[in-house]
């Protein structure tokens, strides 16, 4: 069975500090894996790697077997969906939800169904005009869950979304 994600060999250094060193794991479709570990371990480092956002100094990133290391994250089927949501202030509900589908040039149908499917998902139909200064901020968590769901990515990386929210 092809891994839906691979990492081999794969180190981090910042400056002189080893962050990860030689992981290998891999994490087959459909499973879901949880890293734990105390602050600093490497956790977030990991998964900015699988994203793109960091480069590996050493080992490979496979996607559906394809080499991925060097590719950007614009690139990779990749969302994730961070602990400080990221939303665009100056784009409302729908916007933020749509974005990625619009940046990949997606029929304005195609983009109101997903948008209307992900307010549906995260119980937020009839806030679609909102802007997110006019959310809790779990309603901003959830629209950023929307955003990233909305582009069918192969691979979803959730870097601790709820930790800045109340229970």
């Amino acid at each position: 069975m092809t891994a839906s994600v691979e990492l081999a060999g794969v180190s981090k250094r910042y400056q002189d500090q080893l962050i990860t060193d030689s992981i290998d794991l891999v994490v087959a479709k459909g499973e879901f894996l949880t890293l734990l570990g105390p602050s600093g371990c490497g956790k977030t480092t990991t998964l900015r790697m699988i994203g793109g956002f960091e480069v590996p100094d050493e080992g490979t990133v496979r996607i559906n077997g394809e080499d991925v290391t060097s590719l950007a994250p614009y690139q990779r089927r990749v969302n994730t969906v961070f602990q400080h949501y990221a939303l665009f202030p100056h784009l409302t509900v729908f916007e933020n939800i749509a974005y990625g589908l619009r940046r990949k040039g997606a029929a304005a149908e195609r983009i109101r169904d997903k948008v209307a499917r992900g307010l549906d998902l995260i119980q937020m139909r009839g806030m679609e005009k909102k802007l997110p200064a006019q959310l809790s901020g779990g309603q901003k968590q959830r629209v950023a869950m929307a955003r990233a769901l909305a582009c069918d990515p192969e691979v979803l990386l959730l870097d601790e979304p709820l930790s800045a929210l109340d229970v």
